[in-house]
This record gives C-alpha cells, sequence and structure tokens, in this order.
C-alpha cells in the first residue's frame, strides 16, 4: 500500500479510551516485564538469553515466528554493513508478526534493539546494573533506557490495542534486533530478510519527542608504530603511545573544521558540537620498562546527512596520511582500519503521513500537548530503513538519563504515556477492526 493513502480508520473517542485503559490496565506487568529483561546482561554477542525472552513473549501472543543468526558474509555485501571483529555464532534477530486475516491497512514495522552497551566499572554505579531496581519513578539499569523499554512498550502497545477488543487490519513485525550499538547490522539484515512496511517506530529513549535529524557513524582503530628500546636509551627509540597522542589531536583537528561546516547541514545550524570525536579505547606496549613499539587506539567519529561514510573515511585517512612530523627523528606512521559502524546519517523529512499519525496519538496520550522534534548527534538505526527501504521511521521513546553511563534510568511515566501513544498509533496507522 502507498506510505499517502488515507487510514484504513479513523478512531472514536471511545475505542481511544479503550485503548488507554488497556495500557493502564497491564501497565504493571509491563514493567515486571522490563525488570526482567534488563536482568539478562544481553552485552554485545551475549544477547542469547535475553531474545530467548522475547522470542517466547512473542510466540506466546501466537504470532508468526522467526530467529535467525546474522552472517557476517552475506551483510558484507550491502554498502550499509559496518564491519564485523566478532564471531556471530548465537547472535541472532528475533521477528514476531501478527498477519490480519485480511490485510486491508497500512503495514508496520515496530524496531527495537536488544543489546546494551557494557556496564563499565560495577562499583560506580550507586548498585548492580543489572538488579532493575525501581527508585523514585525510574527504573534503573543497563539497558532500561536504551532500550529495553521501547522495545517492551512495542509489544504491550500491540496487546493493548487487542486487550481493548480491535483488531489491527494491518501487517506488524516486531522486531528484536542485535548489533544496534556497534554496526546497525541487526536492522540490517532484517531489512535484507525482506521484512519492510509502509512505516517503522523505534521506541529509543528520546524525550517523548521524534528525531528529525541524526548523524552518521563510523568506527576505526589507528595503529601508531614505533622503535622499541630500553628506558636508559629512550632518546634512541620512539614512543609509539606517545605519538598516537599527536594523531588524535590531529584528527581532533579535522573534528574542528567539520564542526565548523554546520551551517551548510540541515537541522544541524544550532547544535553547539554536532561532529564528536571519541577516543574509546586505547592499547599498546608490551612491558613497563621497554618504550612501546606500538599503540592502538580505537575511535568513533560522527558525519552529517549527505555526507557517505566512504566520502569521510577518505578525509579521515587523507589526514593521517598528512601526518610528517617526527618524534625522536622518526616519522609517525598511523594506519586506520575500519572496525565497526561504517554508517551515513538520515533525515526524516516533515510532512509524511505516518509522522501526521504519530502527532495525532502522541496529543490524545499526552493530553493535548504538540509533538515536539528535534537533531541528535547520535546515531539510530533507522537509517537502515530510510536510506535503503525509503520507509518513513518515527524515532520516539521515553524521558531517560544517563545512558551509556554509570545509573542508567528510565522514567516510569514516560514509558506509559509513549505506549499509549505507540498503541493508538498502531491503531491509527493500520485500521482496526471492531469486535466490541
Amino acid at each position: 500500500m502507498s506510505e499517502t493513502a488515507t487510514p484504513a480508520t479513523v478512531l472514536t473517542d471511545a475505542q481511544r479510551q479503550r485503548i488507554l485503559d488497556a495500557v493502564d490496565a497491564a501497565f504493571d506487568d509491563q514493567i515486571a516485564f522490563t525488570q526482567e529483561l534488563v536482568r539478562h546482561p544481553s552485552v554485545r554477542t551475549n544477547e542469547q538469553s535475553a531474545q530467548d525472552l522475547i522470542f517466547g513473549a512473542l510466540e506466546q501472543r501466537g504470532l508468526e515466528m522467526d530467529r535467525w543468526q546474522l552472517d557476517p558474509e552475506d551483510l558484507a555485501e550491502h554498502p550499509g554493513a559496518g564491519y564485523v571483529e566478532v564471531s556471530y555464532d548465537g547472535v541472532d534477530n528475533v521477528v514476531g508478526t501478527y498477519r490480519p486475516a485480511s490485510e486491508d491497512g497500512r503495514s508496520l514495522i515496530l524496531n527495537g534493539h536488544i543489546d546494551v552497551v557494557p556496564e563499565g566499572p560495577e562499583d560506580q554505579w550507586s548498585r548492580s546494573p543489572w538488579d532493575a531496581a525501581i527508585i523514585d519513578g525510574w527504573l534503573h539499569g543497563r539497558g532500561a533506557g536504551d532500550m529495553k523499554s521501547g522495545l517492551v512498550a512495542n509489544l504491550f502497545a500491540l496487546d493493548a490495542v487487542r486487550a481493548a477488543g480491535l483488531t489491527p487490519t494491518g501487517r506488524i513485525h516486531l522486531q528484536s534486533v542485535v548489533e544496534e550499538e556497534c554496526t546497525g547490522n541487526g536492522s540490517l539484515s532484517a531489512l535484507m530478510r525482506g521484512y519492510t512496511a509502509d512505516a517503522v517506530l523505534i521506541p529509543e529513549p528520546e524525550e517523548d519527542m521524534l528525531v528529525r535529524a541524526n548523524v552518521g557513524v563510523i568506527w576505526f582503530r589507528v595503529r601508531v608504530s614505533g622503535q622499541p628500546t630500553h628506558p636508559r636509551e629512550m632518546s634512541h627509540g620512539f614512543n609509539a603511545i606517545d605519538a598516537a597522542y599527536h594523531v588524535v589531536g590531529r584528527l581532533r583537528e579535522l573534528e574542528e573544521r567539520w564542526n565548523a561546516e554546520k551551517t551548510k547541514h540541515r537541522y544541524f545550524e544550532d547544535l553547539d558540537h554536532p561532529i564528536n570525536l571519541n577516543v574509546g579505547k586505547i592499547n599498546g606496549g608490551d612491558w613497563g620498562s621497554s618504550v612501546p613499539a606500538w599503540c592502538e587506539v580505537d575511535l568513533r567519529i560522527a558525519l552529517y546527512p549527505g555526507v557517505t561514510a566512504e566520502d569521510a573515511w577518505q578525509e579521515i585517512t587523507a589526514e593521517l596520511a598528512k601526518i610528517t612530523e617526527d618524534d625522536g627523528g622518526h616519522a609517525i606512521e598511523a594506519v586506520a582500519t575500519r572496525t565497526g559502524f561504517f554508517a551515513q546519517g538520515y533525515v526524516l523529512e516533515e510532512g509524511s503521513s505516518a509522522e501526521e499519525a504519530l502527532r495525532e496519538s502522541h496529543r490524545a496520550a499526552f493530553g493535548g500537548a504538540e509533538l515536539g522534534s528535534f537533531t541528535t548527534p547520535g546515531y539510530l538505526d533507522g537509517r537502515v530503513f530510510v536510506q535503503y527501504a525509503d520507509i518513513p521511521t518515527l524515532v520516539y521513546g521515553p524521558v531517560s538519563e544517563a545512558i551509556h553511563g554509570n545509573d542508567e534510568r528510565v522514567d516510569i511515566e514516560s514509558i506509559r504515556r509513549i505506549t499509549k501513544s505507540i498503541a493508538l498509533f498502531i491503531a491509527e496507522w493500520c485500521g482496526v477492526d471492531d469486535e466490541v
């Protein structure tokens, strides 16, 4: 069906209220299930137990089930794939599909990622990152905000529509994907498997707002070579770790040049610092009493929508090639390799019927408040569906704090509001038959 087609159903006030009431009726169970999911530490390559939980919940609801392991060789053929440095053995996507008896409404993908970033030093948290405690109206834990609360909201939103006595008339795919935090290969694999729809909704932690635009991301590693000697003869050696600081400094200059170009990029003009270079990991040397012969630095840098990852990569490698300063009489050699994300950013163009439907649903769920939008300097899987399938993708989710940091948490009442909004959106977008 065309994305611009008229919605199959315009909900009555009574139908909307039944959906809202259904969300409230199941909300304690929703939060309990979210807590259970948070207790599964689904860091990269260890998502299986969390995916088992999701699979069981989807299967229990009578959905058509699909589960498959990502194939790095197949993915490598796609221009949007990230580079893979880990084994994908046991790294699975899970999709549950609702199919109406007669597909008269518009189709929808409800997407979310199960993978979470590492918790870091646990002693820096105020409590265990995995105990999923509720404190003063916030659900705590690694992945609570990013994005297990949104993933579960998708499931319970569909539950609410059906519990309200309404049967969606459009096909709905509930996706729990891996690899969002490092390559984007999970959502890309789902697209390559044939999962498409008239719209996509991804409830990432986005402050009760809609993302209008976001950056692309490249992950890469720079290896700097040195000349080992004994410390008593340091002047005859070449310290690769010292040199790595210089290399990162040169990349900071590239970062600042890209930030200076923000006025040329729509929606990024008013951001303070949209292009961020992050030094995420450093490793080097072999012995405390040897001048180090090598140093490797893992980095992440952003790029604007409209700038291809390949073009940005050419600028990065050209900058490294220009480093000719000497350290101890030796030219610095810095070689970059891609290690994960190799992704272009995207813009959600205004005026789609999907956005208008979400705007109406947001008003109803948020007591008449208008739907806000913003631009983020972070990565989102929405780029997969926008760039490679031309599907309007709504990234819209609950209020959170400290994602990727210590004491990550998500606001519980925001989860409730977002779940109501998603449920109303499902009914409006896909259309419903009223069985009451």
